[in-house]
């Protein structure tokens, strides 16, 4: 039931992403163009909201479901290989019009080329998880 339950909620996320056309390759490209504000102003509400809900859930105390301890994430460095990851992932974005989440409501919604886009999502983590220890950390 919680496997069908989650499907849903995928399937209305990829719904809400293709209607309000924040998976659309135009619009992430007018975003990168620095021509329209509303990308910047979506994903800066997404980013408060996940910080906001990310504080109720350390004040709260509730536990994660794999054991006794409260949610805790624990503090990342910046480092040079954050960095460089950060601008390849970014690069990778601004060419193929989308992040790895709405990859998923392209394929759903029928645009087929974006199983390209996943095809080179799945490459591209399989190829780090091998050069991961010669990597910048």
């Amino acid at each position: 039931m919680i496997l069908l339950r989650g499907f849903l909620v995928g399937i209305a996320f990829g719904m809400l992403l293709i209607g309000s056309e924040v998976a659309s390759w135009s619009r992430i490209q007018d975003m990168f163009a620095f021509a329209d504000a509303r990308m910047y102003l979506i994903l800066g509400s997404a980013i408060a909201t996940g910080a906001l809900g990310y504080r109720i859930l350390l004040r709260s105390t509730t536990t994660a479901k794999t054991g006794d301890s409260p949610y805790r994430v624990p503090p990342k460095e910046l480092t040079k290989g954050t960095i460089i990851g950060g601008l390849i992932f970014g690069a990778a974005w601004a060419v193929v019009g989308t992040c790895p989440g709405p990859i998923y409501a392209l394929v759903g919604a029928g645009l087929w080329p974006a199983l390209a886009i996943f095809a080179g999502a799945i490459v591209g983590t399989g190829l780090y998880a091998r050069l991961r220890p010669i990597l910048p950390h």
